[in-house]
């Protein structure tokens, strides 16, 4: 047998997963973090709380496979994914982070975005980075940072700071200080690399005032990056093992996925929603309000990938337990929603953080409308739930009028995250969107994907059509609503939107 470990680090928690090598869960282990919120608009992480549950939730992952009788040393590497955007910056020489990490759903430099889009900067800097200008990109909060915090832009002239997305902070602890690196996906997330020549720019860099001393060395995804030491476990039987493969989440989705191949669709259904589609060894450009993202690299060849985001998904849900207090347990949204047959006329767009693509409105807010005497709890929790879908489906109509300027069709949605297990919401995904919505047997695809790459690098699988042959769906759903109502209803979310962007 043949095992390989793949370190899951999430807006919400941190998670590691043991895989076998024909992708199946062996054993898993899951720790929330807590969410900071100083300042509305701001959301922050303490680094060190995402080191220690990603170090915890890997012992008792490691301890689990060697309570079923597993042989330890047949773990063969690592795989990271992690949620991207996000900044850490700490100190090289004690490994200390300088401030606490901010997350990429924050907006506070909003201003500076909007400064640099009225210097007419934005044409620029999407054609470099593939990119719109926006705070959910990491190069104006390292910027806000080196800015901030007393002494930081000192001492990373000086060469004594570490600049990372959550990928390099989790490598640099693993490794003990001695790598200091990051892979293509992740880089391309930085607004600061140029996803063309594949190297950091000094342009943006010159424009956001970083010093090149504090940027990480950038890798394929599938890569040998560097070694971990046994000790770093706590855990007897474990052997040095090499970190093989790093890709942000939704990039380690598709590889998860099994999307290799260019007109492949999958969409994340996590904390937000990310919808991907491959599109080969061509950066194309978008004219319906997508990005142009680095997907993971195997081998010499670059590929990319078109991505819509929406920055509250399954977050909604999480408002509706802890703000709302609705529910007690994320659990219980389903059995609510489903109490009414339909959401009563409520919409819900959950634009808490601003509104992601196709809008891209940072100034949007959350709204509920339609809300009559009649309206309860559980239409609320149903329109919540749908607002998931109709989100998707917005970034999906972008996506297929990309698809067809490219001459293709996306014919089928394969789905994963946490939220995909949600059976209702994804027979109202089908409905809007019009054709099957596909789940695989393994929904855990971004820690998959995490570990199909280290597999790679370290000999498990020949080539990536050896893991093709791995994915296996779970159950499709089929549409069963007529498209003259789907788009009644799609209709209807776009004036709520623009209710919620009247501001």
């Amino acid at each position: 047998m043949t095992y390989l470990l793949a370190l899951d680090q999430g807006t919400s928690s941190s998670r590691s997963i043991v895989f076998d090598a024909q992708g199946q869960i062996l054993a898993s282990a899951q720790q929330e973090i807590h969410q900071h919120y100083p300042q509305p608009g701001w959301v922050e992480h303490d680094p060190l709380e995402l080191w220690t549950t990603q170090r915890d939730t890997a012992h008792q992952a490691l301890a689990m496979l060697r309570a079923q009788g597993h042989d330890l040393t047949q773990v063969r590497g690592i795989g990271i994914t992690n949620q991207r955007e996000t900044v850490v910056l700490w100190r090289r020489d004690t490994g200390q982070p300088v401030a606490r990490a901010i997350v990429w759903q924050d907006r506070r430099t909003e201003a500076r975005c909007a400064q640099w889009r009225q210097q007419g900067l934005e044409r620029m800097i999407r054609d470099k980075t593939g990119l719109v200008v926006d705070p959910y990109f990491s190069g104006s909060k390292l910027a806000w940072l080196l800015d901030h915090v007393d002494g930081a832009r000192a001492a990373a002239e000086r060469g004594e700071l570490a600049f990372g997305t959550v990928d390099t902070w989790l490598l640099w602890q693993l490794t003990q200080g001695r790598v200091h690196a990051t892979d293509v996906s992740n880089a391309s997330r930085t607004m600061l690399f140029n996803i063309h020549t594949l190297c950091w720019d000094d342009e943006l860099l010159a424009l956001m005032n970083i010093p090149h001393s504090v940027l990480p060395q950038v890798h394929a995804s599938s890569h040998l990056f560097g070694e971990v030491a046994p000790s770093v476990w706590g855990l007897d039987g474990v052997p040095a093992l090499p970190v093989a493969g790093i890709a942000g989440d939704q990039q380690a989705a598709q590889c998860g996925q099994a999307m290799f191949a260019p007109g492949l669709a999958k969409n994340t259904y996590g904390t937000g929603c990310f919808m991907l589609m491959h599109t080969g060894h061509e950066a194309r450009t978008s004219g319906n309000g997508l990005l142009t993202t680095a997907a993971a690299r195997i081998g010499s060849q670059a590929d990319y990938a078109l991505e819509g985001s929406v920055f509250i998904g399954g977050a909604v849900v999480q408002w509706l337990r802890d703000g709302l207090k609705a529910i007690r347990a994320a659990s219980e949204v389903q059995s609510l929603a489903e109490s009414v047959p339909d959401a009563g006329g409520v919409m819900f767009v959950p634009a808490f953080t601003g509104l992601g693509a196709p809008y891209w409105d940072s100034d949007a807010r959350g709204a509920i409308v339609g809300l009559t005497r009649g309206s309860t709890v559980a239409h609320i929790a149903r329109a919540a739930l749908e607002s998931i879908a109709f989100q998707s489906a917005a970034l999906f109509q972008a996506m297929s009028r990309d698809a067809a300027a490219g001459g293709r069709a996306v014919s089928e949605l394969r789905v994963d995250g946490g939220a995909c297990v949600n059976n209702l919401l994804m027979q109202f995904q089908a409905d809007l969107l019009g054709i099957p919505v596909v789940r695989p047997q393994v929904v855990e695809t971004t820690a998959l994907g995490a570990a199909y790459l280290a597999g790679l690098a370290t000999g498990v699988y020949p080539d990536t059509l050896a893991i093709a042959r791995l994915w296996q769906a779970e159950r499709t759903f089929y549409p069963t609503l007529s498209r003259e109502r789907a788009a009644e209803l799609m209709g209807q979310w776009e004036h709520a939107v623009r209710q919620s962007c009247a501001r």
